[in-house]
């Protein structure tokens, strides 16, 4: 931690407030935000919220617009095969005279949809985009980023790093505060897997809050506690790279948006004064969200899962407890005065009596109050009763006062939708393949890989691996890595790749499209875009054919309507995972009281387990992604290459078996 100085720099950075609905926008206006970020209906990664019109929009444009904040708009969901022409058309219908100062994206597809339909704003790489560390910066501005949005799992020491080495040109973004997911964004596809509403696409329902048990302990091991970096964002501020320090919380409400608004506004004026740091500890404390933490901003090894039982899996402040009375009616002794207008939460989501409740009027400190609730929704005493938003004088006030500078509501820009170019589909042959990934060799055995016509061993690769190998034999071997590469690792796994390719390997597959960066001359070699860099469609292919890649697998999330026709549309062969245990997460947190390589299970029977590879940890369902009894049509629409991921699970203890086959049937919604 850096000793206390006067801060002054010229580009103080931006304080970019979430907006879920109209309302929290102009809280967030109201407190001082110099920019806010939303989402319209459609392609946006929080389809939970109220999210808003396209006339919602463009008043809100010109009221900021003429005080001089910034609005940038999400389009930051995975885009399935069928939706380049219509994430196209609505970029077209933004382009008008008061468009968005930024376009939030996670997919490779959108810089050049976006260019071609005439967008001349900044283009932001989401945290889902997954870009982290040094070299994948230089990869995400050739694709077209102008920011970069960085994962909440980084040190200070790492983001010190990253801000002194950001490519010319490309600014960062930082998240400060808000909720926390225990798998780094962009590596979670645990909703998905659990039923096709995958967290890529904005849907996701969260498994990670829930309760899970191992050997005879039943917690909520992965629900995180809150981002709150408050007073440490001093540490932030000499860093000229980082442009924006980003608040989370498109699914809270105006107040929640409203009171951290203020407090880091405070925070980035006020920092060497004492009493601007109270009052802004005071607005946070007072903004309805979870229990904090420092994530692993100065501790890398922190333990960041939620603590308080009252509290476990919710934001909200406790106002009390459901007491159930004489004649059956569900009463509460409210801990602090509530307001009309304050929007209470009984019970968790996962519980079957969760519902909200919303207040007509104030309710006394200690005085019974009867809630009314639906008649289906019987909670049990002792149900906590949490307050998760009201409506304060001074931030309706604010409100108010916005609200009387929106326009009038306007019809929508009507230029002629357009049709983006098509890529040109891959023409040349390839045979097809089965590549059969391990993380270290059988001993003494070939495998039943050498069984299989046209079969490549495929190895993650590591020093162990490296070393195992002769060196003969590196330019047969399908090189894997990892799905996430931290600073601190970055020199490491440059050495490593330097040795494999000086000793003849050629075939190396990347699982984040960033990582073509650590390759100055790939047209020299045989370089995958592998099927964590979540590819599902002709125009993110292209994108990655244009930065290097020769071939490439799809995202294994996508239904048969999607996967089936995207080879014929692909300008690279494609590969698909056939079969395999595929994780259903990926994080770099600690984890308390779970055990690694033994088996834990959900409340509906799954069972799952979490193992170790380096920093990260990996969460595996017990049961394999199975897509074999579909081979023949897998061929026919034309995929060439067929991965086999031989990741061993431990003794399942009587697991509730799912059928494996991801969103095969039922679609990505």
């Amino acid at each position: 931690m850096s000793d206390a100085v006067s801060i002054a720099t010229t580009r103080s950075p931006e304080i970019l407030a979430p907006a879920g609905d109209p309302r929290s926008a102009l809280a967030a206006l109201a407190a001082g935000a110099d920019a806010v970020y939303l989402g319209l209906k459609h392609f946006s990664a929080r389809m939970e919220a109220e999210n808003f019109s396209s006339s919602a929009l463009l008043c809100l444009l010109d009221a900021a617009h003429s005080q001089g904040r910034r609005v940038y708009v999400a389009l930051n969901t995975l885009v399935k095969p069928a939706e380049p022409p219509k994430v196209h058309s609505l970029i077209r219908r933004l382009c008008g005279d008061s468009s968005p100062d930024a376009l939030i994206f996670q997919d490779p597809a959108l810089p050049a949809l976006a260019k071609n339909a005439g967008f001349t704003g900044e283009l932001h790489l989401s945290t889902l985009g997954n870009a982290t560390h040094r070299t994948a910066l230089a990869a995400a501005k050739a694709l077209g980023a102008d920011r970069v949005i960085m994962p909440r799992e980084l040190t200070l020491p790492e983001l010190q790093t990253l801000d002194a080495d950001c490519p010319e040109g490309l600014d960062l973004e930082f998240f400060v505060h808000g909720a926390l997911c225990f798998c780094v964004s962009g590596r979670c596809w645990w909703s998905s897997y659990m039923g096709g509403k995958s967290g890529l696409r904005g849907r996701c329902v969260q498994p990670c809050r829930r309760l899970y048990a191992q050997s005879g302990l039943r917690r909520r091991f992965f629900s995180s506690l809150d981002l709150s970096l408050d007073v440490l964002t001093r540490e932030l501020l000499p860093m000229t790279r980082i442009r924006a320090w980003k608040i989370e919380g498109r699914k809270k409400g105006p107040h929640y948006v409203y009171h951290v608004t203020k407090a880091y506004k405070l925070l980035r004026d006020q920092a060497d004064n004492p009493e601007a740091g109270k009052e802004a500890l005071r607005l946070i404390n007072t903004a309805l969200g979870r229990a904090g933490s420092r994530a692993l901003f100065i501790d890398r090894d922190a333990q960041q899962t939620e603590a308080s039982e009252e509290r476990e899996g919710g934001s909200g402040l406790i106002c009390g407890k459901i007491r159930i009375t004489g004649e059956g009616a569900f009463e509460l002794l409210p801990r602090l005065p509530l307001l009309p207008g304050d929007y209470l939460r009984v019970g968790r989501e996962d519980e079957p009596w969760h519902c909200t409740v919303s207040l007509n009027a104030p309710a006394a400190q200690g005085r019974p109050l009867v809630l009314r609730l639906p008649k289906n929704k019987r909670p049990k005493a002792g149900v906590p009763v949490l307050l998760i938003d009201r409506r304060t004088p001074e931030a309706e006030a604010g409100i108010a006062q916005w609200q009387s500078k929106l326009g009038k509501i306007r019809p929508e820009n009507t230029n002629a939708p357009g049709t983006p170019p098509k890529p040109r589909p891959f023409s040349g042959k390839t045979r097809k393949t089965d590549i059969f990934l391990r993380s270290s060799l059988p001993d003494g055995r070939k495998g039943r890989d050498g069984r299989e016509t046209g079969a490549v061993q495929g190895l993650w690769l590591s020093q162990k691996t490296l070393r195992a190998i002769s060196r003969t034999l590196y330019s047969r071997i399908s090189w894997w890595l990892p799905p996430v590469i931290w600073p601190d690792e970055e020199k490491q796994w440059q050495r490593m790749l330097n040795v494999l390719i000086r000793d003849g390997g050629k075939r190396i597959v990347c699982n984040s499209p960033w990582q073509i960066a650590f390759f100055p001359k790939p047209k020299d070699l045989d370089l995958c875009a592998g099927p964590f860099c979540n590819l599902a469609n002709a125009y993110a292919l292209e994108a990655m054919r244009k930065l290097g890649f020769s071939s490439a697998i799809a995202s294994p999330e996508l239904g048969q309507d999607d996967l089936l026709p995207l080879p014929k549309q692909s300008p690279l062969p494609l590969g698909i995972v056939l079969f395999g245990l595929w994780p259903v997460g990926i994080s770099r947190r600690k984890t308390e009281n779970v055990r690694t390589n033994l088996t834990f299970s959900s409340p509906g029977g799954e069972e799952f387990f979490l193992r170790r590879y380096g920093e990260n940890a990996w969460i595996y369902p017990t049961w394999p992604l199975d897509l074999s009894a579909r081979r023949g049509v897998l061929e026919e629409a034309g995929y060439t290459a067929f991965i086999h991921m031989e990741e061993r699970a431990p003794q399942s203890q009587g697991s509730r078996l799912r059928p494996g086959n991801f969103n095969w049937d039922i679609g990505l919604l």
